[in-house]
């Protein structure tokens, strides 16, 4: 089970370049269910996400099933031709929280130029409820569907998002 949170950015958080980051390219072969494909650095993986992703009014946070495997990068390759929609590229700075959480700070390359979120997935319901947002996170957009990345996928660029 995933649970997870997501939100705009209010400003940069200090010393961004001090955080592990990943270049990561994705695209999807099937958004209901969500069914993507993503190559972050040198490694290659097949993801599925149920199609009952609900939101959890208790935890305040989306739910849903989650199943990764690892491709190899041939097979990677292969499917990156079956996508529908666009590929996206971003970097993804891996920015430790309080309480042993993580943030994923995603700034989007491409035609999604100037989109930056940050996502923190929690262990339970109950550390998602509890969760204090740091002082360089912005409006909540957990609900907000054009901040899915699969979505993204299928639309044009940045200027779509009405921004």
């Amino acid at each position: 089970m995933e649970i997870e949170r997501k939100f705009l950015i209010a400003h940069m958080p200090e010393n961004l370049d001090s955080y592990e980051c990943k270049n990561i390219e994705q695209g999807y072969l099937c958004t209901a269910p969500v069914v993507r494909i993503r190559r972050s650095n040198e490694h290659y993986y097949l993801t599925y996400k149920s199609a009952n992703r609900a939101v959890n009014e208790e935890s305040g946070a989306l739910e849903c099933d989650e199943v990764e495997r690892p491709l190899t990068r041939e097979a990677y390759e292969h499917l990156r031709t079956k996508i529908d929609g666009n590929a996206l590229t971003k970097k993804r700075y891996i920015i430790p929280l309080e309480g042993g959480l993580k943030a994923e700070l995603d700034i989007f390359e491409g035609a999604f130029k100037g989109l930056q979120f940050t996502e923190v997935e929690f262990p339970d319901r109950e550390t998602s409820q509890k969760f204090v947002k740091p002082e360089w996170f912005g409006e909540e957009v957990t609900f907000d569907n054009r901040f899915k990345n699969s979505y993204l996928s299928r639309i044009k660029g940045f200027d779509e998002l009405g921004l």
